[in-house]
Formats: C-alpha cells, structure tokens, sequence
C-alpha cells in the first residue's frame, strides 16, 4: 500500500495488494452521516481480501448465537444490501468470451486508487491485458451525497484499446448479505436480515426490501441503472437480489459508462413513512451525475470551511483525511438522527458498531465546530436515559448506570464471552465493569455547555444526564471506617487489562483512581449545578431524582473524602498515584524480554493468557488509566480536583507518576498514544511528537495491525484534532471567554481553525510561533470576545475586527 505524499487533498493507493485490501477499503469509506459504504471493489463480493459494506446509523440488531456450548447475544450494526457490485466480461467479435474481470484477475496491469477529500469522492482506475494484447481501462467513481443523505451513485466508464467488439455489463444489487467483516465474530450469528423482496420496476428501477430480524427495522434501496450508449436490458431477480445485464458495444475512442445511483431509505428516518416507496421516489428523481457530484463538492465545501484544521506538512494531510472521517460519521445531517458515536465509524463491523466512551475524544471537536451534531450525540445518551436507571435500579442504586458498550436499546451490549485469536479461547468478558463512562458522559454534558453557552440544553437534558450519574455515584461509593474515606469497589478502569486481582474468584478492582477522581468530579459539577438551576426547575428535578437536602450533603462529603490510593515508586521521586488500589504490589514484567520474544506486545493481555499467565498479575497497562485524568483536566484544574479531596498534587508528583506509566504501558489502543501525547505535549516532553505521530499513523499505517481493516478508529481520528486545538493551541472556552494557552511543538509550528463558541460563529484562530491571530465575524447581536492570553492577560476583539496578539507580551495591532 502507498500513498502519495503531497500537500493535495487527494490519497492515493498505487497497487494492489490482496494483504492490505481492507484497510484501503475502511480508508477509503464515503458516507454522509447517514449511511456509509466501505471503499471496496465494486467487481468483488464478500470474500477473504474483500468486503464490501454499507451501514446505517442507529441501525442495529440483536441475534443470540452458541459459542464455547454456551448461547450467547450480541446487538449489531447491521451490513445493509450492497448497491455497488458491478460485474463486466469482454466479448471480442474475434476470439471466446472473457472471464467476470475483478483486481484479482491475472489480467490486471495497473490498479490506481484515489480518495478525493475536497470532493468526497473515489476514484478507482484499472487496466486489464489479455494474452491477446487487447486492454480494458475501467475507471470506477463514486460518491455517497452530502447534499441529499438519502442518495449515492457510482459511474463506471470502459475503454477498449486494440479491439472493438460487445462488453457485458452486470449491474447487481445484492440482499444476501451478513455480518461476517471481523474473523473473530465468525462463530457468532451474522445474519441479520430477513423478509426479502426484490424486483425491477418498468421504469428500470431495481428494488429491494428487508427487515432485520428482530430489531424490526424495515429497509428500502433502490437503484437505478443507466448506460451510454443506451441499450436493451436483460432481467433476472431472486427474491434477495436482481441483475441487469446490458450487452453494449465498445471499441476504441467510443467507451461505454454505466451509472447506477442508489437510494437508501429505513423505518428510522423521520418523517416515518415506506421505506422501499421513499427509496424508489428518491432515485427516480436523482439528478444525472455531473448534477449530483457538483452538488457534492459545494456541500463538502461547506463542510471544511467550518471542520477543517490546518496544519503544514505530513500532519496536517493526515489530520485532514481524519476531520473527513469524522465528518463521514457524524455530519449535521446526523443531527436528524438518533444516532451516537460508533467506536469505529461507519466503517466496518469490530466492536459491532458499539457505543463506548469515544465522544469524549470525539464531541470537543465537534462541540467547537458542529454545536448541532454535539448535541445530538448527547440526546442519543439522553434517550437512553431511563435504560440507565433501569440498570442501576437492578444492581440496587438509584441514579442513571450508563452501559460501557451501547447500541440501540440502551441496554449492555458488553459481549459475556471474547476470542483470544492467539490462543484460540473464549474467555469470560467483565468489561461491562467500567462505571467510568458514565462520568464521561457527565463531563461531555459540562464541556459542551462550558464551550457554547448552551443553558437550555444544560438545565434540560443535560441536568438529567449529569445529576443521574451524579445520584448513581453518591450511592455506590461505600464508607470505609478504618480509612475513613469513601471507596468504590469492583470496577474496571481504563485501562481494561486488570479485571481482577491476582487469584481472585469475582471481578473486579478496587478504588481505581480515574473513576474515582472523575466522580468525584462529577459530584462536585452536579452540586455547583443544583444550586444554579431556576428554581421550579430545581423543584422538579428534586422530586425526579430524589436530590432531598441529605442526599446533596452525602455529595458534599463524597466529593471531598473519595480515596485515591498511592505507593511507592522511587527514593528520590517518592509516591506515585496508583492505578488502583494495591497496583504497586503487582509483579513487576520484563519489558524488554517480550519485546524480545515478540514482534509487537501491545495486545500484551492476549500473549500472556496464550502463555497460561495473566495480565492480572503485572504492572502492565494497556493504555492511559491514571493518565486520563491529565486529559480531561488542565494541571490547575486537576490540583484544586485533588486539593478537594484533601490530597497534595504538585508537578513533581504528577511528572512522577506520567515517567512511571509510561515504563508500563503497552499502549494497546490508539487512543493510548493519543492520550500520552497530549500529557507529553503539556510538559514539552521531549518525547511528546514520538506518541502524537504514532497517533496521527495509527489508522493510516494500521499500527494496530490489522484492525483498521475492520474500521477506523473514530476517537483517535477525532483526538488527533482535539490533540492540536485544545492540547498545543490551548484553546478552552468557558463563560468568562476564550482562553488560549499553547504548548507549541516544533513539528506543528502554526495552525488554523475556524470554531464556535459562547453565540459567536466562525470565529478564526491563527496560531504562529509567538503570535496569536483572532478574526469575530460581525453580526447583529454579537458582543466583543473576551480573550484570555498566557500570563493573565486579558483582551477582547470586537466583532467585526481581526486583532493580533504576542503571546510572550501585551498585545500588539
């Protein structure tokens, strides 16, 4: 796989390699915020290199499935109907028909593919040569629209070089299709789709209708195939699928093209109404293609002059096709949607489309840029709302127990079971104990309100939101006499590789510092927000939630008294923060012996248990636990945090404790070097820009080998943008104004982003070595922008006006 290395808005991939398909395949998704559909090869069904798929938001289903004699369930983002495939033969006036030409076909000579972000477009070009001499140029475009999110087309043009003769052209679209994108799913159930329906209507039309199997969600695509030159059309339909096959002739200087464009419509679309009927109307009025791929352009054109992040260099191409990712799944046009932040996009089936944690790497960004889109996601939790308190009403608390893994319902859709590839093993899953997303939530709600100013939204939605999680941790906190500190017990943390102590026969850990200070952080936010909210709102929310005057005491003592364990670490440097409690008695690993023995430890949890050890029994992280908290919180910030709880948390404590999990962190997620980066970074850490590129490359080089294949990984992608916004340019919007504080790296020497905050829109940042440029759009009701500059200086920049500042003095014009 290569790319080129241009300033442009263009990635190409140069040849084809059958071992790294997929991942060009997840690079290269189109979508709208809406549906997306993977980059693959429109002559290729599902098989061992390729996969092509097309995904909904919001749309999952749930199937039961046997694994290791136990049955187990899983609710998935389901694989819709493939509209894409296109299959062509040669039929020469000299000579025997051809083979069904696909990349795979010895035939191939030259295999180009090129992801145009500006556009939203891909471009795959090939050229075929039989034995004979005689070549087939193909060039593949396709689109799904960003203007109408209802709408995709693909146009396929051929040209024959050195014969003339008939190709024969399939235009298919395809319903017998399963969720069988990830190898260590396939034992699971992946058949998802049910009741089909398939025909050609007398307009040319082909249409298709399903259902998922037990979630009900009905489905209608339509597509509608043209040629030129025109001719006749042969039909053939099964009730899963149909095939339009045209016979066209070709030769040299007269090629053929072939655009299909296609319509997806689902019971979950508002206004409700037939899926298939909505489909059908939908792409008999499609424009031509020249019409929609204008179109596309001027709504990604839209999309960048809000979205994009500039940067020179390699880092900021990269940061461009993540921004394009990031938009792909979540656009204004998911705004319409119920829909949350898929771990791993639109694009391919792991994690199965789940919910986990992500927007809190993912709505910063779009809170700056796409208030709208922001807030949607914060109403896909907000809907799930009473599955939350249902939950904690079943483990014995009262209070809102957000799931760690989400989809539909809102229930946990944490899988009991998971596939160790390496030893071949399916073993108990407790993951479902990470308590802590509900604070992420909670802080997601405060950051969003913090940055646009949206009180509507906080006293609304958002107080039930963080005053739910605030009751839940007020309740399961358990008052230790002997310590005289609260504690909370059987958890996971961040971290996921400890979910038990050594030996232990239940899950779990206990006192894991990360949920601990984030809930006491939460509990602190939902007093502060009690006391603000208007009053009959107070009332109200008081009877709903059962917030009684000693239940807002018990917050105050909580908030103040939770336990944060430490231990030793070094005669000169003194404690460090634990992860959790008793994680400083944990055998120390021999790092350098498995980096040794093995090519790549980050998945260190699989190696271990593959050798008939446990990961239970090390200092060995998978990525950012403690750490987390230097990402979330600016040093002050997380000073008064532990000063509140009645802990000293200076700079050399907390240098201490980032240099000791560095030593012992495998950094088996993307988000871990994202996180350590932005800590590094803040500290002008000499190794800061090693882990913030890693997290730029993790997608684009598929460190993680092999799982970018299965989907990108949303939350780093959108970290990454965060990472240079809010982690170097230091930008932070609260209600007192802008502040803006860099930590500069000498590999991102100046930026630009345009953001919205606190009622103003499009304000532009221009960030150079030493200078600051600020530009306020001028409106009717815009009030001047106060500023916050290093050094505690404070400005403001009327609307209207562009003003530049030093950022190592006062302000200069």
């Amino acid at each position: 796989m290569s790319t080129s290395r241009s300033w442009s808005w263009t990635w190409t991939f140069d040849r084809y390699d059958p071992k790294t398909e997929r991942v060009v395949e997840a690079l290269c998704t189109l979508g709208n915020g809406r549906f997306a559909t993977r980059g693959a090869a429109p002559e290729s069904p599902a098989d061992a290199v390729h996969y092509p798929g097309t995904y909904a938001a919001g749309c999952y289903n749930w199937l039961p499935s046997q694994v290791a004699g136990k049955q187990v369930g899983n609710e998935d983002m389901v694989n819709l109907p493939d509209w894409t495939r296109l299959r062509y033969r040669c039929l020469p006036d000299a000579g025997p028909a051809g083979d069904w030409l696909t990349p795979d076909d010895p035939s191939l000579r030259h295999h180009h593919v090129a992801l145009d972000l500006r556009a939203g477009t891909l471009t795959r070009r090939m050229l075929f040569q039989d034995a004979d001499g005689r070549r087939l140029g193909v060039t593949h475009t396709r689109l799904v629209d960003m203007a109408d999110p209802y709408l995709a087309a693909q146009q396929s043009t051929f040209r024959a070089y050195g014969w003339r003769g008939i190709i024969e052209i399939q235009s298919l679209l395809d319903g017998d299709v399963t969720n069988a994108g990830v190898e260590r799913y396939r034992a699971l159930n992946g058949r998802h789709l049910t009741g089909h329906r398939a025909g050609v209507g007398a307009d040319g039309v082909a249409w298709l209708s399903c259902e998922t199997l037990s979630s009900r969600i009905r489905i209608g695509i339509a597509v509608r195939t043209s040629s030129r030159p025109l001719a006749a059309v042969a039909l053939s339909c099964t009730k899963a699928a149909t095939a339009q096959t045209f016979r066209l002739p070709i030769s040299r200087g007269h090629p053929v093209v072939v655009l299909k464009s296609a319509a997806l419509c689902t019971s979950l679309d508002r206004p409700a109404g037939d899926p298939l009927a909505s489909a059908v109307e939908h792409v008999t009025h499609a424009p031509d293609f020249a019409t929609t791929l204008a179109s596309q352009k001027a709504a990604w054109e839209h999309l960048w002059s809000q979205g994009e992040v500039k940067v020179p260099g390699e880092a900021g191409r990269i940061l461009r096709l993540h921004a394009f990712h990031v938009l792909q799944t979540l656009s204004p046009h998911t705004a319409e949607l119920d829909a949350g932040v898929p771990a791993r996009g639109l694009h391919g089936e792991a994690y199965r489309g789940h919910v986990f944690w992500d927007e809190l790497f993912v709505l910063p960004y779009l809170t700056l840029h796409f208030p709208e889109v922001a807030r949607s996601v914060l109403m896909y939790r907000h809907r799930r709302l009473p599955a939350a308190r249902g939950a904690a009403r079943r483990a014995g608390r009262p209070g809102a127990m957000f799931p760690w893994q989400s989809a539909g319902s809102g229930r946990e859709e944490t899988q009991t079971l998971h596939l160790n590839p390496r030893s071949g093993r399916w073993l108990p899953d407790h993951s479902h104990l990470q308590r802590h997303v509900g604070s992420a939530i909670a802080w997601n709600v405060w950051r969003y309100a913090q940055t646009t100013g949206d009180t509507g939204f906080l006293y609304g939605p958002g107080a039930e939101l963080l005053l739910g999680v605030a009751r839940y941790w007020g309740a399961v906190a358990d008052y230790d006499t002997d310590r005289e500190r609260y504690r909370i017990r059987g958890v996971l943390g961040p971290d996921e590789y400890h979910d038990a102590y050594p030996g232990a026969a239940t899950p779990g850990i206990d006192d894991n510092t990360y949920t601990n200070v984030t809930a006491a952080w939460v509990l602190a936010r939902g007093l502060e927000l009690a006391a603000e909210l208007p009053p009959s709102r107070r009332r109200q929310l008081e009877q709903q939630l059962g917030l009684q005057a000693e239940v807002l005491t018990r917050w105050e003592d909580v908030s103040r008294r939770l336990y944060v364990p430490f231990h030793p670490f070094h005669p000169v440097h003194g404690d460090v923060i634990s992860q959790f409690e008793g994680y400083g008695d944990l055998a120390e690993l021999d790092w350098h012996a498995y980096r040794s023995r093995y090519t790549d430890i980050r998945r260190l949890d699989r190696i271990l248990e593959w050798e008939g050890d446990t990961v239970n029994r090390y200092q060995a992280s998978k990525q950012a636990d403690t750490l987390m908290l230097g990402y979330l919180f600016r040093p002050a910030e997380l000073h008064e945090i532990f000063s509140r709880l009645g802990y000293r948390l200076d700079d050399d404590l907390w240098r201490a404790t980032v240099s000791y999990y560095l030593q012992r962190t495998s950094h088996g997620s993307t988000l871990s070097s994202l996180v350590h980066g932005w800590i590094l970074a803040s500290q002008k850490g000499p190794d800061a820009w090693r882990y913030c590129e890693e997290a730029l490359l993790g997608d684009v080089m598929d460190i993680q080998g092999g799982t970018t294949g299965e989907g990108i990984h949303l939350g780093a992608m959108a970290g990454t943008l965060d990472l240079i916004e809010r982690g170097i340019a230091g930008l932070e919007a609260g209600p007192d104004g802008l502040r803006i504080d860099p930590a500069p790296l000498r590999e991102v020497p100046r930026c630009t982003f345009t953001v919205d905050c606190l009622g103003h829109r499009g304000i532009r940042i221009r960030l150079l070595p030493g200078r600051l440029g600020i530009a306020v759009p001028d409106s009717r009701t815009a009030q001047p922008l106060p500023l916050h500059l290093p050094g505690g200086r404070l400005m403001t920049v009327p609307a209207g006006e562009q003003r530049w500042f030093r950022l190592d003095a006062s302000a200069a014009p």
